[in-house]
């Protein structure tokens, strides 16, 4: 596994990241972003969507676990799973409706799916390094 470290001075980096890394992604793919609360995961969702053609605003969906957006030949997905402990008690579909062939799912807090995300090909982990200074690394 390839592992690339950046570090980002600001949202519009962070976006930028998310753009480069868009462009490397495939139908079906499937990117864990990890990282502590405000580190920057949904903005690097966010300049991933918009590069993948989504044109309306990309927004945490912490209170609705998910949104799904039209993108350019690709649905891109993005899953939020803080407010879950597991997917035990939740319904089968709930990934079922975001990971699989035409989409592009950004799966944040991935842990709470256990091994349910194991086919991931992407992982990447945002930390704070104070003010906006961001280290990311992106594990292929």
């Amino acid at each position: 596994m390839a592992v690339r470290i950046v570090e980002s001075s600001g949202a519009l980096e962070t976006e930028r990241l998310g753009a480069q890394l868009a462009a490397e992604l495939r139908d079906g793919d499937v990117v864990l972003v990890c990282g502590e609360l405000g580190s920057g995961k949904t903005t690097l969702v966010r300049g991933a969507a918009h590069a993948l053609g989504v044109a309306g605003p990309v927004t945490s969906p912490t209170f609705s676990i998910g949104h799904r957006y039209a993108g350019r030949g690709v649905t891109v997905s993005h899953l939020d799973l803080y407010r879950l402990a597991g997917l035990g008690q939740e319904d089968p579909a709930l990934l079922a409706d975001h990971v699989g062939p035409g989409r592009i799912a950004f799966v944040e807090w991935p842990d709470a799916a256990g091994e349910a995300l194991a086919g991931a090909r992407v992982r990447v982990t945002l930390t704070h390094r104070g003010h906006d200074l961001r280290h990311i690394e992106v594990a292929e």
